[in-house]
Formats: C-alpha cells, sequence, structure tokens
C-alpha cells in the first residue's frame, strides 16, 4: 500500500458491538499510509468492541456523534458486527451523519453489516454492494444489486463481506480515500 494519505482526515462511525477487526485493522492501514482517523461514536469515552463470540477491546471514542460534521473529513469508514451497525441505523443522528457524506460525493466504506446504515439512510439504490451475506435482502429491497465478492466498489462506496476479506478491503480503502483531499473540505 504505496498511497500516501497524509492530508486525508476519515471518520470512523461505530458503537458497542462493532466487529473489533473491522475497526481495528482498516485503522492501522488507513494510519499507516498516513491518515488521520477519528472514531465518532454516539456515546463518549470510550466504545467496546465484539471479538467473535465475546467482547473484545475498549477503543477511544475520539469525536461525540453530536459534534462531529462529515464537512470536517474527506472520507467515513462503517465497520462491521451485527450490533453496532444495528444500534447506529436506528439512530437518526448517525443515518444523517452517513446521508451527508453521500450528498457530498465522498468516499464512504462500509464492511460486513455496516451497509445496515447505509440502507437506513436510503443512499444504496442502484449501487452494485457485497455485505455479510444475510443483508442480502434487506440491500436488494433497497435497491442495491448485491454480489458476493470481496471487495466491490460503485462510484464512492466501498463495500466488503467479513473479517477474511480485510486484507482486499483494506488495500481498496487505502486506494479509494488516496484521492479523497480532491473534494473540498473546511478546515476543523
Amino acid at each position: 500500500m504505496s498511497q500516501n494519505l497524509a492530508n486525508v482526515r476519515i471518520a470512523i462511525l461505530a458503537t458497542d458491538g462493532f466487529e473489533q477487526v473491522e475497526l481495528t485493522e482498516p485503522r492501522k492501514a488507513l494510519q499507516q499510509a498516513g491518515a488521520k482517523t477519528d472514531v465518532i461514536s454516539p456515546q463518549s469515552g470510550e466504545i467496546k468492541g465484539w471479538q467473535l463470540t465475546d467482547w473484545g477491546e475498549k477503543v477511544k471514542v475520539d469525536k461525540q456523534l453530536s459534534s462531529a460534521r462529515p464537512e470536517d473529513y474527506d472520507a467515513l469508514l462503517l465497520p462491521g458486527g451485527v450490533m453496532s451497525p444495528d444500534k447506529l441505523r436506528m439512530d437518526p443522528e448517525a443515518v444523517s451523519f452517513v446521508k451527508r457524506f453521500f450528498e457530498s460525493g465522498k468516499p464512504v466504506a462500509a464492511i460486513c453489516h455496516g451497509p445496515w446504515t447505509l440502507v437506513e439512510a436510503g443512499v444504496v439504490k442502484g449501487l452494485t454492494m457485497t455485505s455479510w451475506p444475510s443483508l442480502k435482502t434487506d440491500l436488494k429491497n433497497a435497491g442495491a444489486h448485491w454480489v458476493d465478492e470481496t471487495v466491490v466498489t460503485d462510484r464512492n462506496l466501498t463495500t466488503s463481506r467479513k473479517p477474511d476479506d480485510l486484507p482486499a478491503f483494506n488495500q481498496r480503502i487505502v486506494e479509494q480515500f488516496s484521492g479523497a483531499t480532491q473534494m473540498p473540505r473546511k478546515s476543523a
């Protein structure tokens, strides 16, 4: 991954129950490429990850959702896990945050169950996407074309299926986000 993300700010939207590796591994890949990442959550302090079958490690929340502005970021990452995306799609502030990224045309990446929030934001119609297999019907009902592939990029959206796909997902989002600074962004 040779892309330079030195001037790229990435919002990572999650809450308790995110799949541990689906936040930590993409974040590490993005930071190694030079990006600045902020974990944004409806709650302050820390959020707790889920690691396969039990609770995982806690991750520090950098900014509470109520004070986060999409205009301050170049790209958005939505980690999976069942609990976090399910909670986020029920949070009008989180749904609005995601929708504003799409309205601006900025790059967005989602893995596993992360696309649930995209469905709720009403932004998937006409897009080719992948996800955890159980979201196939949700995505199709929302107007997306679902495919069973490791990683898919359609316009400004990159999606992936599961933790096993992280190497390909991480490489793709580093490539995708490397062009993010060409989008206008107000300084924080």
